[in-house]
């Protein structure tokens, strides 16, 4: 493996490898000038054009659609000057002006959520007479979506004073998932980490991602116990903050007269706790499964012990498969064939000529990968591009996102175009998996094929299994602070060190550096998140197979799928694209494809 070039400024990056967030705004100037514009008063209220209609949406269904159709403009507004901020802060955590201009529009959004907190209970309180004729008015059809969803939280909506404070209390408890965000990101410095050689590599969360894939063992050992090492030091604040986290779902969950953190999280989706459950038993009941997995992967990597640093590395040498930026976007935009040329052509305008890539690691850039915009604007992915494999599927995945954010936002109204994030993961996942089928048939040896059977195998491993062990870990932890159990380092490691062990099982050593590792996880502040990748892989795999192996049918209907939005409720939405996870079929046949393919591996070894 060769030593990666030194890691450049955000001021040294050349145009083409950056994201066009000039079509946003040409220059932070131009983005003052119209946050001025959007919030023209310098105290409170900044949104006098909500309060008309405070006391007044029981006289008329215009006067409810007036107020609806103002709040959504204003929300509009507010979520194109937020997406500019927050792309510019992602670029250069450390940026001070960046920072600014991103905390200011934050704080901006917080003061709109709190001028508008008396809109939802208003709406519920009018009387039940009123609401039936409202809904059945054809001035409020484009809302009727919107107000059932409404009427569905009329138990967990409070009154008007009551939603204040909570609005009040929101800007003060993101608190712990910012400063988690700073550390991590842009105040740790790993410092580098030796090979067998002795040569030292800059360690970064991207370079991470290379050297834990290493063919030189001791340089992902080394990666390995240098990273954790760094969250080890500071386990006590990394507790606290991720403590303090878990207390602000608590607060809302209980505010909002839920029973558990879980049901606040999903219940507002209609998404059944039971999916959750079945997700998790149906992974247990199949962990033999993974464990088999282990158990090639140790005899292919021809090791006494099978370690946790040696969980990633490809088993199947594949010396070719490293990729420019440039060959993984073709890879990506050819693998969409079976969606069309519509499709295609969106996507390679996008990729090749619209910028919509951060492509690289540059100083203090926000780690990992996702995609984002708004309704004004093209979709915006941010990379940390190293070349190998795992990054062409990160390219996909996130393109998966974009695709299905530019065909909800083409479609749908701006109240509708938000889609649900367990129907994201569906999307994303999905291109991988039309990835993965291109790259199969492409293959031109044996060595090639089983090295991409091997990268599945690791693709169904680290979001199915690994993330419903996250998910896993994430419920016990709520349910300690719902028990008022304390939250301390030793709690924390022991429970995720646990479940490594079942995880993983006897086959492989579990490192005791792995028990500080749910502290790099940022996922854990977003609340019941990581379940979705699990869930999403389970249907985009179903719909996948459709795609691929049926006709323009199954390809309409995904499309139509990609075009709803949020519409509806996510499992309808699913149901409607071919695929039911209120039963545990497609989590069983992901797990079951797992299995054939590792015996496939297996074989071609």
């Amino acid at each position: 493996m060769t030593n990666p070039k030194k890691t450049i400024s955000r001021k040294d990056v050349p145009k083409k490898d950056a994201w066009n967030t000039e079509a946003l705004y040409p220059s932070m100037k131009a983005w003052e000038a119209d946050f001025t514009k959007v919030i023209h008063r310098s105290t409170a209220p900044f949104f006098p054009e909500l309060d008309g209609f405070n006391g007044k949406l029981h006289k008329s269904a215009k006067t409810l659609k007036d107020l609806l159709e103002c709040y959504f403009s204003i929300e509009r507004k507010l979520r194109k000057l937020y997406t500019y901020a927050h792309l510019r802060h992602d670029e250069d955590i450390a940026n001070e002006a960046h920072k600014k201009q991103y905390d200011k529009i934050g704080t901006m959004y917080h003061e709109f959520a709190k001028e508008a907190c008396w809109i939802e209970p208003e709406i519920l309180a009018i009387d039940k007479k009123t609401l039936q004729k409202y809904r059945r008015d054809p001035l409020l059809q484009e809302y009727a979506f919107y107000l059932e969803k409404l009427f569905r939280q009329k138990p967990h909506t409070l009154s008007e004073p009551e939603e204040k404070i909570l609005a009040l209390a929101g800007l003060a408890l993101e608190t712990p998932h910012k400063a988690f965000s700073s550390i991590s990101d842009a105040d740790f410095k790993f410092g580098s980490c030796a090979d067998k050689a002795d040569t030292h590599h800059e360690l970064t969360h991207a370079t991470y991602g290379l050297y834990i894939r290493s063919q030189d063992r001791t340089l992902r050992k080394n990666a390995f116990e240098t990273l954790l090492g760094k969250y080890g030091e500071f386990g006590n604040s990394l507790t606290e903050l991720l403590a303090g986290q878990l207390q602000k779902h608590l607060f809302f969950a209980k505010a909002r007269n839920y029973t558990t953190c879980l049901e606040a999280a999903l219940q507002p989706k209609n998404i059944d706790p039971s999916v959750y459950f079945t997700l998790i038993d149906a992974v247990h009941d199949n962990i033999h499964v993974l464990h088999a997995y282990m158990a090639l992967r140790k005899k292919a990597l021809k090791l006494k012990e099978l370690h946790l640093y040696d969980t990633a590395v490809p088993f199947v040498q594949a010396p070719d498969m490293k990729f420019s930026y440039e060959e993984a976007e073709d890879l990506v935009i050819e693998s969409t064939k079976p969606l069309g040329t519509h499709y295609q052509n969106i996507l390679k305008d996008g990729l090749k000529s619209n910028r919509w890539v951060d492509r690289y690691e540059n100083i203090a850039k926000r780690s990992g990968a996702y995609s984002s915009g708004c309704y004004d604007s093209m979709p915006y992915i941010l990379m940390n591009f190293k070349g190998i494999l795992r990054d062409v599927f990160t390219l996909a995945h996130e393109a998966g996102h974009s695709m299905h954010s530019y065909f909800s936002r083409t479609s749908q109204p701006y109240h509708y175009s938000d889609y649900a994030i367990f129907v994201a993961e569906v999307a994303s996942t999905f291109n991988e998996e039309l990835l993965n089928h291109t790259l199969l048939q492409n293959a031109k040896t044996k060595l090639q094929k089983a090295f991409l059977i091997n990268e599945k195998l690791e693709d169904i491993r680290a979001t199915l299994f690994r993330q419903t062990m996250f998910a896993e870990f994430e419920l016990k932890i709520h349910s300690f602070v719902e028990a008022r159990t304390p939250i301390t380092p030793e709690l924390l490691k022991h429970e995720y060190r646990t479940l490594n062990e079942y995880y993983f099982g006897k086959g492989v050593h579990i490192d005791p550096a792995i028990a500080i590792e749910w502290a790099r996880i940022p996922h854990f502040y977003y609340g019941f998140y990581v379940y979705q990748y699990a869930t999403g892989i389970s249907a985009a795999i179903q719909l996948a197979e459709g795609v691929l192996h049926g006709g323009r049918q199954e390809q309409n209907r995904y499309l139509d799928f990609l075009k709803m939005g949020g519409s509806k409720y996510p499992l309808e939405i699913l149901k409607k694209a071919g695929c039911d996870l209120t039963t545990v079929a497609p989590v069983t046949n992901a797990i079951a494809k797992f299995a054939t393919l590792t015996k496939e591996l297996a074989k071609l070894l």
